[in-house]
């Protein structure tokens, strides 16, 4: 925050931060720290962003409104599919399985295969 100038023929200055009035001298730098809180405003909303994308549940900084749970539905409808096709994967294979691991079983395919001769 800067710095109220109280005098400026008495060389007074206001600090805001200490609440103090105090002497201006040329000696002392004066610089304001405004642009650098701003920035690390800015960079504490990126960093809670990225926290944020850690939980499906809160919404994103650079996201549409009312999104919250769009990466929770979204992950939601993926892994059910997902659990769908490897079910399938994993039943067609035991499937398989079954069917070549007993004599009747290869019989069937032989004849199958072979048109029933």
């Amino acid at each position: 925050m800067g710095f109220v100038r109280v005098s400026p023929e008495l060389g007074l200055i206001f600090d805001p931060m200490k609440g103090v009035v105090s002497e201006q001298r040329a000696d002392v730098v004066l610089f304001t720290m405004d642009p650098v809180y701003e920035r690390v405003e800015k960079l504490d909303k990126i960093a809670d962003d990225l926290m944020n994308q850690l939980v499906p549940d809160n919404e994103l900084l650079s996201s549409y409104p009312n999104r919250a749970k769009a990466s929770y539905i979204a992950g939601l409808y993926t892994n059910t599919w997902m659990g769908f096709i490897l079910g399938l994967v994993v039943s067609f294979l035991l499937l398989i399985g079954m069917v070549f691991s007993s004599p009747a079983g290869r019989q069937m395919v032989h004849k199958i295969l072979t048109g029933g001769v």
